[in-house]
C-alpha cells in the first residue's frame, strides 16, 4: 500500500492544451509519478481532447497507485470544455475539509 506522508506535487497547467502540448503534458506527468498530485488549471484558456485523455489517463494511474490526483483550481474555459467534450472532473476536484 502506498506511503500517506509523501509530499504532494503540483503541476500547473499550461494556457493552452492542444496536440502540440499533449506529449510534454504526459512527460511532465510522468516525472511526477508516485507522488500525490495537484493540478491547476486557472490559467488554462483552451483545453483539445488529447490533453484531456492524457489528464484522465493520468487520474486513472494514480488511482491505480492509491495516490491522490486532483484538481485544486480550475478556469471557467477548462471546466466549460471538458463538460462540452463530455469529461467530468468534478469527482477530481479538491476538497475543502
Amino acid at each position: 500500500m502506498a506511503s500517506r506522508n509523501i509530499a504532494k506535487k503540483s503541476l500547473k497547467l499550461a494556457p493552452v492544451l492542444d496536440l502540440n502540448e499533449a506529449t510534454a503534458l504526459h512527460e511532465r506527468l510522468l516525472t511526477l509519478k508516485g507522488a500525490p498530485i495537484e493540478i491547476d488549471a486557472s490559467a488554462v484558456e483552451r483545453i483539445g481532447t488529447l490533453c484531456a485523455q492524457v489528464l484522465m489517463a493520468g487520474a486513472r494511474s494514480w488511482e491505480e497507485d492509491r495516490m491522490s490526483f486532483t484538481f485544486a483550481k480550475v478556469s471557467d474555459a477548462f471546466v466549460k470544455t471538458t463538460q462540452l467534450i463530455g469529461v467530468d472532473v468534478a469527482p477530481l476536484m479538491a476538497k475543502e475539509i
